[in-house]
């Protein structure tokens, strides 16, 4: 780009750099995939783990202005912090995140009450590998809080986030996590990129992303055997969110979408057996935070709504 482009930032030390107004906003899965679902016309409850600091503050005036009842659900810890991220989100490029994880550190199954669990049809969660309690110890706590969803008789949803190689949630074991939580997950959609980096490593992570022609072709082939792994660890569906390449669909048979409790299709004989993928939508990309989160509530409205596969992706 030339020095003169308006959208390019030009960052040097020691000089003063101006820039645009500061955007506050809630994020990460509760908010974006919670709200959307919620502008959807699905009645939606959002817990999070809060902190009793100015951030917390922000988050429930934020979804208060949405729905005053969202607001309600957040579970306020005294003396934590509440998480927060700032994300540099440049035109014309993906966006960064600079993260602190505060309360979701601490967040374990006990956290979400029961009366959770006794009404609705469809539990979703995340980010495990960003919430230290979640997959330490084996993910027994990610485990022991799915277990509980799917033994109230929700259909349970689990996405995930980047784990840093660099940092712990990276070096966990998460082949050994999935094993033992994806019994208990119905729908399981992880992106691309986390699916690469949890299961076959950095390698293969990198050699996804890699430009080239047959790039579409390898993403493809990686989708294809990971999902069935995921499906043989316990998964009902799996969908991967994968970028400008689209969304991709697998599910399990006939059985195992029936055991997917009440937020599944009744029509699982259209269901069962199936491997598709979606191109993304054709729109001038204004910033692409959230966009995985949205792409995952418009599935399960999808899903809640008794769509067909086709539909629903």
């Amino acid at each position: 780009a030339l020095p003169d482009d308006p959208d390019v930032i030009s960052y040097r030390p020691g000089v003063l750099t101006e820039i645009g107004p500061a955007a506050v906003a809630t994020g990460g899965c509760v908010s974006n995939t919670g709200q959307a679902l919620h502008r959807l016309g699905v009645r939606t409850e959002l817990v999070g783990k809060i902190g009793d600091d100015a951030f917390a503050q922000v988050v429930r005036g934020v979804l208060a202005r949405t729905d005053l009842a969202l607001a309600q659900g957040m579970l306020v810890t005294p003396g934590e912090h509440t998480s927060y991220s700032l994300i540099l989100n440049p035109p014309g490029g993906d966006r960064m995140f600079l993260h602190f994880p505060g309360a979701n550190d601490t967040f374990v199954s006990e956290d979400i009450p029961d009366r959770v669990f006794a009404r609705g049809r469809l539990f979703h969660f995340g980010y495990p590998p960003l919430m230290r309690r979640m997959y330490e110890d084996g993910g027994v706590n990610l485990a022991r809080l799915l277990r509980r969803a799917k033994e109230a008789g929700l259909t349970t949803s689990l996405d995930m986030a980047y784990p840093d190689p660099a940092r712990p949630a990276g070096q966990a074991d998460w082949q050994a996590i999935l094993a033992r939580v994806l019994p208990y997950v119905d729908v399981f959609v992880p992106s691309l990129d986390e699916l690469a980096i949890m299961l076959e490593g950095l390698e293969a992570r990198q050699a996804l992303a890699c430009a080239g022609p047959d790039r579409a072709q390898r993403a493809g082939q990686f989708a294809s055997r990971s999902s069935a792994r995921l499906l043989e660890m316990g998964a009902a569906i799996v969908g991967i969110k994968a970028g400008d390449l689209g969304f991709y669909v697998r599910t399990g048979d006939t059985a195992r979408l029936r055991g997917g409790g009440r937020g599944l299709p009744p029509n699982t004989a259209i269901w069962a057996g199936r491997e598709l993928w979606s191109s993304v939508f054709e729109v001038r990309v204004v910033g692409t935070v959230g966009a995985g989160d949205a792409t995952v509530a418009g599935f399960l409205y999808g899903l809640l709504r008794a769509m067909t596969p086709e539909e629903a992706i």
